[in-house]
């Protein structure tokens, strides 16, 4: 990204986690000249090969890159096609120094795809002059840093989070930066982030919600955090999904520190809410990432895009202009950066989360208002999935919602519909579903459980009713909707959760 960086060379990176397919839908809106990837990654007991799924991505790709760069780790070698692909280490043996070539503030420095409700990735475009501004500024002010400590975000390069605060926010001001590959269980133990913290003299941590939940389940009562000096942290920072009570509360006991629950997006770039550490610090409210940062002017409005009085629920948006740091555009779409953003409420940007503003002028982040779903802080769209399962042959019609999670925050839960005539056993058109979606999304979705059922519940204009279908898994009250078409389909669907083993309370 750096050497990128320095050359003026648009970079987009890709978790290795996703599917060829996934990739090479990328590749193609991206029109990369050069890609880069290891021949494999690393898991805690396996290895996964990645240049057989490049390889796959640039057969399914319309656009061919002019070359692949693959860095060799022994764990497993890649062949390599003549003509197309370098060797990292052959190359950086004959490679000559290339000096810093200007930008203009308003260039693009990166391209980062984000889930899109039609299943297309969505190219957030970062810009270089706003972006140094803005992660510079939050540094001091958002988490009290100052040049020379070591700042630590747990996340993954190829997600805002790892852009963000791994790579450039930390070095821009000067400030030490982990790179941390592992989990934070597993690798060896529930305690290595306390080790990780010890031994660099961390003062702030930022992870996810999830791996905090990791470690709560493997050490609840915090015993291996006590074999660790942890005098140095000053704060810990909790973003990418919705921060359960539970979760701060235990985090907040264990460390001793401020558990600062905020909210920001991959179109933002760097936070919209934060109780401010280089600031005095508010009263932590949990559940709420507190106030808006500076820049952000942070309306709740109906669906007329009327603002609503305090503590009643409606879509956040945030009133034009957007401070910077945040998206100018989207990669080759500049329309449907208008349209999908702006367009709904005009003078506006529409978060697509919906949520309060208390009387104290707290946030409060409720849920989404379109199909994204949160998978252990990576977001995931329900309509690809959705996509991908009506691609079955048996499946006549489906849906997937995100339940609730213990570990991840949500995991999707699809329901399936079948042809009418299939007389195969649900188990095995199941399995096939659930790997299906593995093969053409990914790991990452964390796909796991499909469910037949006779029909989905839906309004008598036919929409499908996702949202009671979310809170009937999640054992959660709802009121009748009032366009339902039947409501005998919601025991139905409660009767088919429950054997799937959800809806329990």
């Amino acid at each position: 990204m750096l050497a990128c960086a320095r050359l003026g060379a648009i970079h987009s990176v890709v978790f290795g986690g996703f599917a060829a397919n996934e990739l090479a839908v990328r590749i193609d809106d991206s029109a990369a000249k050069v890609i880069v990837a290891a021949s494999c990654g690393i898991e805690p007991g396996r290895v996964i090969p990645y240049k057989p799924l490049l390889d796959g991505a640039i057969d399914l790709a319309s656009h061919k890159p002019d070359h692949c760069v693959i860095f060799q780790r022994e764990q497993a070698t890649a062949d390599m096609q003549p003509g197309r692909d370098v060797d990292w280490a052959a190359a950086m043996a004959t490679a000559e120094p290339a000096p810093c070539t200007p930008v203009a503030a308003t260039d693009p420095l990166y391209v980062l795809y984000t889930s899109g409700t039609t299943g297309e990735p969505k190219g957030v475009v970062r810009d270089n002059g706003g972006h140094m501004v803005a992660l510079a500024w939050s540094m001091k002010h958002i988490y009290g840093m100052e040049p020379g400590e070591t700042y630590w975000a747990a996340s993954d390069v190829g997600w805002v989070v790892g852009h963000s605060y791994i790579v450039y926010a930390p070095l821009l001001y000067g400030c030490t930066t982990v790179l941390f590959e592992g989990k934070p269980v597993g690798t060896p133990d529930a305690g290595v982030f306390w080790r990780v913290i010890a031994e660099h003299d961390v003062k702030l941590l930022f992870t996810a919600p999830t791996a905090f939940r990791a470690i709560r389940r493997d050490d609840p009562e915090g015993k291996l955090l006590k074999q660790y000096d942890l005098s140095s942290l000053r704060g810990l920072f909790l973003a990418g999904e919705r921060s359960d009570p539970a979760t701060l509360e235990w985090a907040e006991a264990q460390l001793g520190v401020p558990v600062i629950d905020h909210w920001w997006q991959t179109e933002t770039g760097w936070p919209i809410c934060s109780n401010c550490m280089g600031y005095d610090l508010l009263e932590i409210k949990h559940g709420s990432p507190a106030r808006p940062v500076a820049g952000y002017d942070i309306r709740v409005l109906d669906e007329g895009g009327n603002e609503v009085p305090a503590g009643e629920i409606g879509a956040l948006v945030i009133k034009t202009p957007l401070p910077p740091g945040t998206f100018p555009t989207l990669w080759n779409a500049h329309d449907r950066y208008m349209s999908a953003y702006f367009n709904n409420f005009p003078g506006y940007y529409e978060t697509a989360d919906a949520g309060y503003i208390d009387e104290n002028g707290y946030i409060f982040v409720m849920a989404r208002t379109d199909d994204i779903i949160n998978v252990a802080g990576h977001r995931l769209s329900t309509g690809g999935m959705e996509e991908v399962l009506s691609a079955h042959k048996d499946v006549a019609e489906c849906a997937v919602v995100g339940v609730a999670d213990q570990l991840k925050g949500q995991t999707p839960v699809g329901f399936l519909v079948l042809s009418s005539g299939v007389n195969r056993p649900n188990e095995d058109i199941q399995s096939e579903c659930v790997a299906m979606v593995r093969d053409k999304i990914g790991p990452v979705a964390a796909f796991k459980s499909a469910i037949v059922v006779d029909r989905l519940p839906k309004t008598r204009s036919g929409k499908v009713l996702r949202g009671t279908m979310q809170k009937i898994a999640d054992s959660q009250t709802f009121k009748m909707p009032a366009t339902i078409d039947d409501p005998k389909i919601l025991a139905e669907i409660e009767d088919a959760l429950k054997l799937a083993g959800y809806a329990k309370a």
